[in-house]
């Protein structure tokens, strides 16, 4: 049994950004039954929901970073992402590969940040982008949760950011897995895990 002697935490501390992790073309355009990813029941739902914190970022000067998965059409960059139940996705020229721009409300004065793995350190210049901006708080949303939300989300925590991850603007492979990874990520830093509601009223007053 341990003793807990800790200070609670601000939803934001320091200076924020707004990550939005894949909410890409594919989750708007591709209605068929059987996709290369699996996703959790109302997972659609889940990314428009997370429009209301693109507004509520650029409605308080709050940067926005898009996150990108996209792989060659060769696919010599996947290494072992194809060894577990994902199939091909997200190649470069296909249209479901694109941001979703205009569902998310991107700006010009957004960044954009592509990767060709999970977390959206590895291998990008993400981190470099951060400290430009000076950023201490992560607020993550967009999937998988339990895939690349988690992913970024643990090696920002071993960078020393503050993470936050909004539960009802993310969605897993499952919804067991969401939850899961939910878990997981509250391991880690107590509070992370935070509402739509409770994310848009700490940017707005920030």
């Amino acid at each position: 049994m341990t003793t807990k002697h800790k200070h609670a935490k601000n939803l934001i501390e320091g200076r924020p950004a707004l990550i939005v992790i894949d909410i890409q073309k594919s989750t708007f355009i591709d209605d068929s039954e059987l996709r290369s990813i699996d996703n959790m029941p109302g997972y659609k739902e889940r990314m428009i929901a997370a429009r209301d914190l693109v507004d509520a970022a650029h409605e308080n000067n709050v940067p926005v970073i898009f996150i990108q998965e996209v792989h060659r059409p060769d696919q010599i960059d996947f290494g072992r992402e194809l060894d577990g139940d994902e199939d091909i996705h997200c190649l470069e020229g296909d249209p479901k590969t694109e941001v979703a721009k205009e569902e998310m409300g991107y700006r010009s004065g957004d960044y954009l940040v592509p990767k060709r793995r999970y977390s959206a350190f590895f291998g990008t210049d993400f981190e470099i982008l951060l400290r430009g901006l000076k950023v201490d708080t992560l607020i993550l949303c967009g999937g998988l949760t339990d895939v690349c939300v988690h992913y970024t989300f643990v090696d920002a925590h071993q960078s020393d950011y503050f993470c936050r991850v909004v539960e009802d603007c993310v969605g897993g492979s499952s919804i067991q897995a969401h939850e899961a990874a939910l878990k997981a990520m509250e391991y880690l830093q107590t509070g992370a895990v935070q509402s739509r509601e409770a994310a848009i009223a700490a940017i707005s007053s920030h």
